[in-house]
């Protein structure tokens, strides 16, 4: 007969794994007191949790964003789940910025190698998500990443997590101002093109070029004048469209170039994510 389980070893557990206390007792009472035996067969039992609810939806979810100043090194993550009180929960957000973390030091090549990491010693990625679905009994997936290198950070999540921006810049550290320009971008709309004109896509700019020309010809004007008009529509389009050029939402007098060269910073790059989104 084995000897009886404890209440110290299930707290002990408990707080390995998170999980609910009668699935600890449970756990070693099968794995006959052994702590690591039972680690294991709560992991195998989770995945079987995951695996149940591997076809449900996840049209939920929330973005983590991780700065690491030292190694100029960022990550944005999505996490998608079922619902939406499960995704502004304390164990999935932990996770999720738990998730941001990794792929910004540990710099997976795609999702599916991603899961395949240690997270931690002797526990893959997957095993994490696992646990997380054991707990919450939701279906839980990673949607997309990007990791950025170099330079200086800003960032903003939404207070309800579904919406993210990650900013690069080179310059002098100004939080502030980075983060006043994360969330710019998270606000404005439209959400900007570019961050420069010259970065617009050509198919972009082709066509707006083409909308541009036959809104001016309808006028009836004469080839210069709508000529005229047709570039003063494009420079309508780019002051609306490319960052640089968008009027600042706090301070519309200014642009959003303006106000990066009075903090002496120049933008490289920008990531806007949003829950729904189709993943590219």
């Amino acid at each position: 007969m084995s000897a009886p389980i404890s209440a110290t070893q299930v707290n002990e557990l408990r707080k390995r794994t998170d999980r609910p206390m009668m699935e600890c007792k449970s756990a070693l009472q099968e794995a006959a007191g052994d702590m690591e035996k039972a680690v294991d067969i709560l992991r195998i039992r989770n995945k079987g949790v995951g695996d149940k609810r591997a076809m449900n939806e996840t049209a939920e979810g929330r973005m983590g964003i991780y700065v690491d100043p030292k190694s100029a090194t960022a990550a944005i993550i999505e996490v998608r789940c079922e619902s939406a009180p499960v995704a502004k929960g304390e164990h999935f957000v932990a996770m999720v910025n738990e998730l941001a973390k990794h792929v910004a030091l540990k710099n997976p090549a795609s999702v599916e190698a991603m899961l395949t990491q240690e997270i931690a010693p002797g526990k893959t990625v997957t095993d994490r998500i696992n646990e997380v679905i054991g707990l919450l009994r939701e279906n839980m997936k990673v949607q997309r990443f990007q990791r950025l290198t170099g330079g200086v950070f800003g960032e903003y999540v939404h207070h309800d997590g579904t919406l993210g921006v990650l900013v690069q810049a080179q310059g002098a550290a100004n939080p502030t101002v980075l983060k006043d320009l994360s969330m710019h971008i998270a606000a404005v709309q439209p959400t900007p093109a570019a961050v420069r004109r010259e970065e617009v896509s050509q198919a972009i700019l082709a066509k707006e070029k083409e909308i541009a020309k036959a809104k001016a010809e309808a006028t009836g004007k004469p080839p210069q004048i709508a000529e005229k008009i047709a570039e003063g529509q494009m420079k309508t389009w780019f002051a609306e469209n490319v960052l640089v050029e968008q009027p600042f939402v706090k301070d519309q007098e200014k642009s959003v170039g303006q106000v990066l060269k009075d903090a002496g910073l120049e933008i490289t790059k920008f990531v806007r994510f949003k829950v729904g989104e189709v993943a590219v």
